[in-house]
This record gives C-alpha cells, structure tokens and sequence, in this order.
C-alpha cells in the first residue's frame, strides 16, 4: 500500500511537473513570453532533427545537437534537460536497466542547479519554474521505479514547491498545457481507481479528467518539446485507464512510423495488434521485432523479445498451429527467464501453453513438467496455478 500511494503521488507530481508555469501578470505577459527559450521558434526549427534523433534512438547524433545548445546556452537548463532526456529514453526499453541512472541524475541536477540560479534571480520567471519542477519530477519518477521510497517522496515535494496550481495563468501555448493536462486526468482517475488514497490527495486541488483528455490532446497535436511524451501518455491512458484499445492502437501506430527503431513503441504497436486481434500487422510486427533483437539493434532486448514471441504464439495457438506455436513459446520463456521475470504472465502462459501442446501430441512427461513449472513459478491466487492444477488433475 505504501508503495502504491509514493508511486501514484509521484505521478500527479510528474503531472504537475513536466510543463507547469507560474502566473504571469497582464502587464508585462508578453514581454515574459516573448523571451522564453522553449518559445522559440528558431531554436526549436533548430532542435527538430536532434529530437526526432532521440525518440527514434540514434542518441549519439541527438546529444550532438544537444551539446551544442550547452556551448550556446551554458547557462540555461533546457540542454542539460534534455541531455537527461535521452538518458531517460535509454532505460525506458527495460525500466529495470540502471546503466543510465547516475548520467540521467546526473543531467537532471545539473539542469536543477541552473534552474535555481535563474529562480533565485528572478521568482517569476517562468521556465525558471518549469525546470526546477520537470527535472524533480522526472527524478521522482526514476526513484519511484528503483523503489527507493523516501527520495521519491522528497523530489516528488521538491516539484510540488515550484507549482502554483490556484493561481490564473496566461495562455502560453500547449507547450504549458502538459502539466494541467496530466493533473487534471489523474488528479480524478487516482482516487476513482485508488478510494483509500482519497485522505492522502485530499490537500491536492480537484481535477477534471474530461478536460485533462482534452488538453492532452491539444499538447499531443501542437506542441514541440512535449508532444510526443503527451502523445506516450496518451497512447497509455486510452489502452489501459480508458480501455479505448483502437484508439491506443491508432496513436501506437503513429508512434511507431513516426519512430521506428523506438523499441518500446514498436512493442508497444505489437501490444495494441494484439489486443484489437489484427493478427496480420501482429505476425508482421512481432517477427520484426524479433529480428531487430537478433541483429543486436540498440534497445531491442529480451522484454521486447518476450512479448513479441509471445504473441506469435498465441497467435498460432489460437489457429491451432501447435508446431509452430511451440517454438515461439519457447523462446518466451528464454527471454522472461534471461530477466529472471519468474512471476510473468508471458512465462506463465507460454509454460502453461507448452503443457497443452505436449499434451495434445501425447507427451505426458513433457505436460507434466510443464505444468508444475507454472505451480513452482505462480501464485495460488494466479489463473496459471489453477488451470495447471487442474489438468495434472486431470491427468
């Protein structure tokens, strides 16, 4: 519980994080806007290259671009958040991959130090404010997933002292609506999902995720820094809070074509062809994958290789192909195994599947051990651990 309550808090801190901005005065609004860097339509015509390098993980030619925005601007924090960035897009493929940790953390604290120096300078200033709470809720988010409690809590509260939630803001674009968009979505969805934290969010200000949809929407189709992380968390929302799975698979697909060599969209568009039964981009897809892991291309690894043979599978499973389901099966539990992912649907199923497979060609033997490797690795509770009871009952 405590665990669930640290981890959603920091993602209604992310929320707030990413791209909130402190209000401006009428005064002088334009004047601000007029002098923001993330405004800046030369920079950003300048930076489109190195991002789309980064997303589609051709990160050397990406943090070229943005070593030269840190010659250009060495005292600004958007190069070094965006150094971190890249480092951030190299663990996403495996969350649990800590080889980039200390650099991400490392860019990020950086990016923090100039942050503050420009806060203390002057408290209105506006990307002062954006930095200072993207950078803590980014590193909130890396803690959350290391389960490191406590320094999630404090970097998650580091954010939060940077917003100003109740205070009007002036229409600075969708680049600024990111923060709003997610806060208000998962500032209603967490206590919908989750009723026992209500008495924690209780000091939170309402949210609306109707709207929140809305914005995210408009940051996904019309932003520049922050269009394709909306267009990830959108893509999430509607597969797995909105259950929406053609529309998730729509903007999956986008993602996909957008950035190919992106593993973690790729799997995630073999995910959404799964879930929506097209088996024929599924089939295509899955053995894409699969050869992109065979040729060793950067972030394809064994949790991209466990849903994509998986789902071939399945797939053949389901047409009652069992010789060449089998060795897809197989191959899953390799790579959930190579994770030591003991407690994964994807090694339960494809164990419980190899069963059924030996099974119906008269291997007893092979059922059997089958089946009992998927009591050894299942909980009681699992449905795995049932049905493989069940049939070494039954046999």
């Amino acid at each position: 519980m405590y665990k669930n309550v640290i981890f959603l808090i920091c993602w209604l801190v992310l929320g707030t994080g990413v791209a909130q901005a402190q209000w401006i005065g009428e005064a002088d609004g334009q004047q601000k806007k007029s002098n923001l860097l993330l405004l800046d339509m030369n920079l950003q015509i300048e930076t489109t290259q190195a991002l789309n390098d980064m997303y589609n993980f051709k990160f050397a030619q990406a943090e070229q671009q943005f070593r030269w925005l840190k010659q250009k601007y060495p005292a600004h924090p958007l190069p070094y958040f965006l150094m971190g960035m890249s480092e951030w897009w190299k663990i996403m493929p495996n969350i649990d991959n800590k080889r980039h940790d200390a650099r991400f953390l490392a860019y990020m604290d950086t990016s923090l130090y100039l942050a503050d120096r420009m806060y203390k300078a002057n408290p209105e200033n506006i990307e002062a404010s954006f930095f200072l709470s993207a950078a803590y809720a980014f590193q909130s988010r890396l803690h959350s997933e290391r389960k490191s409690w406590r320094k999630a809590a404090s970097t998650g509260k580091s954010a939060l002292n940077y917003l100003e939630m109740n205070k009007e803001k002036k229409d600075l674009g969708p680049e600024f609506l990111f923060g709003d968009a997610l806060y208000n979505y998962y500032a209603e969805w967490v206590p919908d999902n989750y009723p026992l934290l209500k008495p924690v969010l209780m000091f939170f200000p309402d949210g609306d995720k109707k709207k929140g949809m809305q914005q995210l929407k408009e940051v996904a189709y019309n932003a520049f820094y922050t269009r394709t992380e909306a267009q990830y968390f959108l893509m999430r929302i509607l597969a797995l809070d909105e259950n929406k799975p053609f529309e998730a698979l729509r903007m999956s697909e986008y993602l996909h074509t957008t950035y190919p060599d992106n593993p973690y969209f790729h799997r995630y568009y073999a995910r959404m062809l799964y879930s929506t039964g097209n088996y024929n981009k599924l089939e295509q897809e899955s053995k894409s994958i699969l050869a992109k892991i065979d040729s060793g291309m950067l972030g394809y690894e064994s949790i991209s290789g466990r849903y994509a043979s998986f789902y071939l599978g399945q797939m053949y499973m389901n047409f009652k192909k069992y010789d060449q389901a089998k060795p897809y099966f197989e191959r899953t539990v390799v790579f959930a195994k190579s994770d030591e992912a003991y407690d994964s649907g994807y090694l339960l199923y494809a164990l419980l599947s190899l069963g059924d497979i030996a099974k119906d060609q008269g291997d007893t033997r092979e059922a059997k051990k089958y089946y009992r490797e998927v009591k050894k690795h299942a909980k009681r509770s699992h449905d795995t651990h049932e049905k493989a009871r069940l049939r070494l009952r039954e046999m």
